[in-house]
């Protein structure tokens, strides 16, 4: 990398409402900004915005100093990557390509060796904060990758979230992000248990809560999901029950890969896709709080 070389455009393959939010923050940041997306009507949103729109993601590569995703799974991640007019098929050396897509590692690890050969540069940045943290600029991300390329992407990175922490090579930070969202989904069956027990006990579960939150019990879910989607029952997190059930799929299959056993973790996952009987896809990921399993 050149010294002093610093990063002014900027693509984004994946304009939905976390990479839409990402664009304007990085728009906002002084960054020229570049987009991508299959969807004409999200690609219209971002070019009434001022951002430049790709016809493809080799397009997008040439265009740019830095690619950010924003893709739903793995799979598209490496349709976007090794697909025709994908990103290999630019092979600009030099080019940054940060993943803040949820993935699976070992698909991961795949596309960063690929890019690597051709000379590119790698990261998986997953990303925690929803479409607000991303319109804000306030995301949490967990960073997989060599410290020299996440000190020279820090001007990217520091436009659109709050907090990073580097956790490893690539792949680390999907690792990383599939543990926390097993936690976050184990942690939301068992805080609803904890409520129905106070109701059932004749107590008021907020104020329970309370008491929780000043004890070691409490977590994110107790201390944010509970007081601010479900006991108002607003319901508008912006994550939804497909998204979760995908993550948990995921660190699931990763535990099974490595052999750990993980009985909690396994049990939170079964439960999570029997849900889906009666808990729809497109339903915010905190109505899990109100699914009871068959006991039988």
């Amino acid at each position: 990398m050149i010294k002093g070389w610093t990063m002014k455009k900027v693509g984004v393959i994946g304009l939905g409402n976390m990479g839409s939010g990402m664009a304007l923050s990085l728009q906002k940041a002084g960054f020229q900004v570049h987009g991508h997306d299959p969807s004409d009507d999200a690609a219209a949103r971002m070019a009434a915005a001022g951002v430049g729109i790709a016809a493809s993601p080799a397009a997008l590569a040439g265009a740019v100093e830095a690619v950010l995703l924003s893709l739903p799974n793995s799979a598209v991640v490496e349709s976007v990557v090794f697909g025709s007019g994908g990103l290999l098929s630019a092979a600009r050396k030099g080019l940054f390509v940060i993943d803040t897509s949820t993935a699976d590692p070992a698909s991961t690890r795949k596309v960063a060796q690929a890019l690597h050969e051709a000379g590119m540069v790698f990261l998986d940045a997953p990303v925690s904060g929803g479409p607000k943290g991303a319109a804000a600029g306030t995301l949490t991300m967990v960073l997989g990758g060599r410290p020299e390329d996440i000190a020279a992407a820090e001007s990217v990175l520091a436009a659109v979230s709050a907090k990073r922490v580097h956790v490893g090579p690539a792949g680390a930070g999907h690792v990383a992000k599939l543990l926390n969202n097993m936690l976050c989904g184990a942690h939301l069956l068992l805080a609803a248990e904890a409520a129905r027990i106070a109701r059932a006990a004749g107590l008021d579960e907020q104020k329970i809560f309370d008491g929780i939150n000043a004890g070691s019990g409490r977590s994110a879910v107790t201390e944010v999901n509970f007081p601010t989607w479900v006991f108002n029952e607003r319901f508008d997190s912006g994550f939804t029950m497909k998204l979760m059930r995908k993550d948990v799929g995921l660190a699931l299959g990763l535990l099974r890969g490595l052999g750990v056993p993980a009985p909690m973790a396994e049990t939170a996952a079964r439960l999570w896709k029997d849900s889906a009987a009666s808990i729809a896809d497109d339903e915010d990921f905190n109505r899990i709080t109100g699914f009871i399993a068959d006991q039988r």
